[in-house]
């Protein structure tokens, strides 16, 4: 981990030396983030609920689905953009080096300006439960940490299984923002809403589900199953398979010539 610490000090201060432009990067994303909160906002101007959820549930479900995402933007965007280190021969260096192959290639970029959608992610989580007046226990609160770990994990795993896909196609495709961009503004509302077929989906292949609509149901009181709660814990799994077939295509890798 020493490796990363080095990478966020180096990135940090890169992007001070120029402080002007980051600090109108920051605000731009601001305006761009609260779009997305404008949007709930007007659909719940129309609609009172959304099929039984009603504005703060929605809010809870949505900041906790984009804490997750603006992490992996964050302090992984080596993987996210990872088909640029393979166009341009940088992996090639990544692989001469004597350390751990998967936190250089998350190091390797680190997008600071993201934290701004972290922060307004936070404020959101805490304002929609306030709002919810929830009777919390212990089970609930480890129920809340672990959704936000899970989401976090989730979108980890699909950048790190996109990623992949570059050993052997050089160029990313554009297919994984149907999993990664497309799968955020899916999972950001409650997945119950979705008709049968979407449901499975994102509980059995794509387990948004199990990060923010079961432990949800335990959370805001509309299921007594307390083993709802604990379903995020399944999302670590995932990690497993990513990770390994991330290292498996790394040393097939022959370099693409650059």
């Amino acid at each position: 981990m020493k490796v990363y610490r080095d990478y966020l000090k180096l990135h940090l201060k890169a992007i001070l030396e120029y402080k002007a432009s980051f600090i109108l990067s920051l605000i731009a994303q601001i305006f761009v983030f609260f779009t997305y909160y404008f949007i709930i906002l007007t659909l719940f101007d129309k609609f009172k609920n959304l099929q039984g959820f009603n504005i703060y549930e929605v809010l809870l479900t949505f900041s906790i689905i984009h804490i997750g995402y603006s992490m992996n933007e964050t302090f992984a965007r080596g993987i996210d953009q990872f088909d640029r280190l393979i166009v341009n021969g940088d992996f090639d260096r990544i692989l001469l080096r004597p350390r751990n192959i998967l936190l250089q290639t998350m190091g390797f970029q680190i997008d600071y300006v993201k934290t701004a959608r972290i922060i307004q992610s936070i404020i959101i989580l805490i304002y929609s439960l306030i709002k919810l007046n929830i009777e919390w226990n212990i089970l609930r609160i480890i129920s809340i940490i672990l959704m936000i770990i899970s989401s976090i994990i989730i979108f980890f795993c699909i950048f790190l299984i996109a990623a992949s896909y570059c050993f052997l196609t050089v160029q990313g495709l554009e297919v994984r923002n149907v999993f990664t961009d497309g799968g955020k503004h899916c999972a950001q509302y409650p997945i119950g809403i979705y008709n049968k077929v979407f449901r499975r989906i994102f509980t059995f292949i794509i387990p948004y589900a199990l990060v923010n609509y079961y432990p949800l149901l335990y959370l805001i009181g509309k299921s007594n199953n307390a083993l709802y709660a604990l379903l995020p814990l399944i999302v670590i799994i995932y990690l497993i398979p990513s990770i390994w077939i991330f290292n498996k295509g790394s040393k097939k890798y022959l370099s693409t010539g650059s």
